[in-house]
């Protein structure tokens, strides 16, 4: 884990992930992060922001709210809520209890996501997020030539390299949204919703290369919002 400084994070979009019964004070002690304040025009907002096994989290309390921590996570990239409320609350050390409430219900049982608790915490403090917002923006810095089986191959590299934290479960996401085609892999998948009306025969032109690439970033965006539902605005700080 590493801490971000607020002044570096300020331009992150969040959502909303849950509130826990946990001080702000006690959450920092734990994961070591300095605090810094800020000023909505309401009161006095305080906030760390921090990376925390791939994710973009910020845990925040504003002085008008009861005793708790609010928890937010960078929008966009893999970030499947259950399983990194999990992973935030195995580094502090607290049960499922402590939640009071998630962006998927107050009362979740977050037993059934085991494989998040038993993530080590001694891996690099990489954002997946961050290398997302990147790549999305500007994926011909990632491959040597731009076309739809170079991107293919970084993103499956990437996804190896990361223990299978980015495109876990798209290929299943992909196949449930086309009706068919669960034995695929995914780029198979993603060419089928890509050109609806059949497949072009290769080699493809340059432009029907950038459609394919665009048409790929565009369909793991749709998931990644997918995964992470429909999120809340967060307080504003200047």
């Amino acid at each position: 884990m590493r801490q971000a400084s607020m002044f570096q994070s300020a331009t992150w979009p969040l959502s909303s992930l849950a509130l826990l019964s946990v001080d702000l004070e006690a959450v920092a002690r734990r994961l070591k992060l300095s605090l810094e304040s800020s000023w909505d025009g309401h009161g006095r907002v305080r906030a760390a922001f921090f990376v925390l096994d791939g994710t973009d989290f910020v845990v925040t309390h504003h002085e008008g709210d009861a005793p708790g921590t609010h928890v937010w996570t960078r929008k966009g990239g893999p970030v499947d809520p259950a399983a990194r409320t999990a992973s935030l609350l195995a580094a502090l050390g607290v049960g499922p209890e402590t939640v009071s409430y998630s962006v998927w219900g107050v009362g979740t049982d977050l037993r059934h996501v085991p494989a998040a608790w038993g993530r080590g915490r001694g891996k690099p403090a990489r954002s997946h997020q961050d290398l997302w917002a990147h790549f999305r923006r500007r994926p011909e810095m990632f491959v040597d030539r731009l076309s739809f089986g170079t991107v293919v191959a970084f993103l499956n590299g990437y996804d190896i390299a990361s223990d299978r934290a980015v495109l876990d479960g798209f290929r299943e996401w992909l196949a449930a949204k086309l009706g068919y085609g669960w034995n695929l892999v995914y780029w198979a998948l993603a060419e089928n919703l890509i050109f609806p009306d059949g497949r072009p025969e290769k080699p493809w032109s340059p432009m029907t290369e950038q459609h394919a690439v665009a048409g790929l970033i565009s369909l793991i965006d749709e998931y990644f919002e997918n995964l992470a539902g429909a999120p809340e605005e967060p307080p504003e700080m200047v």
